[in-house]
């Protein structure tokens, strides 16, 4: 499967924002906009922050680029949530927004079973996660109301869920989920609806972008 390896703190910076795709690194010290360093990566990036202002289409691609790497997906098949959220009723934005919320390695994320998207990706891949008792190793499962989500029984006695549960809870868990930190389970309350997503994006210039 098709992802990006290269250096994630790169993508932060060309946005000029925290993308939170490091885990912990993001609130600590460590991280290059913390330093000062939010202005683009390359030999010319902080030339770029003095250039004009970004056209119109700049700002939709922008704001496309970010949801992407936001929720970790690649091109083809970000087009593709986006063809199913324009088929579907509603405003196409938020829907697009759900659906990528919906997707299993981002939900495992929100649970706080991982620092990260890129982490909890791993983690489903690898085989630690079942969807109602079933293993499922597919990050872009899309989750439904009353899914319960649990690490499998076997990968409780690993060292990494042995010590993630003496932090659980550090992180809040959203309003459309429920988490049992004793039994490593969560449960799918409801879809999540727009207020609900704290992803700071501008969904309407995605939209914009993709009907030009």
């Amino acid at each position: 499967m098709a992802r990006y390896t290269g250096a994630v703190c790169k993508l932060c910076r060309r946005e000029g924002q925290k993308l939170f795709l490091k885990g912990e690194r993001c609130f600590s010290p460590k991280c290059p906009l913390e330093k000062g360093r939010n202005y683009p990566p390359g030999m010319h990036g902080k030339q770029s922050q003095f250039r004009r202002r970004e056209s119109e289409f700049g700002l939709q691609l922008r704001e496309k680029q970010k949801a992407k790497r936001i929720y970790g997906v690649l091109e083809r098949q970000f087009r593709r949530y986006f063809r199913e959220a324009l088929r579907s009723k509603g405003l196409t934005g938020a829907t697009l927004l759900i659906l990528l919320e919906r997707r299993l390695d981002n939900v495992v994320y929100r649970l706080g079973l991982a620092d990260s998207r890129a982490q909890a990706r791993q983690l489903v891949r690898h085989g630690h996660i079942e969807v109602n008792g079933r293993k499922t190793n597919i990050p872009s499962y899309l989750v439904k109301a009353g899914d319960v989500i649990s690490v499998r029984e076997r990968s409780r006695k690993t060292t990494y869920f042995r010590d993630l549960m003496e932090r659980l809870g550090e992180r809040p868990v959203p309003e459309w989920l429920s988490f049992d930190p004793d039994a490593l389970t969560g449960r799918v309350l409801a879809l999540p609806t727009r207020d609900q997503i704290d992803v700071v994006i501008n969904e309407q210039l995605v939209v914009e972008y993709y009907s030009r």
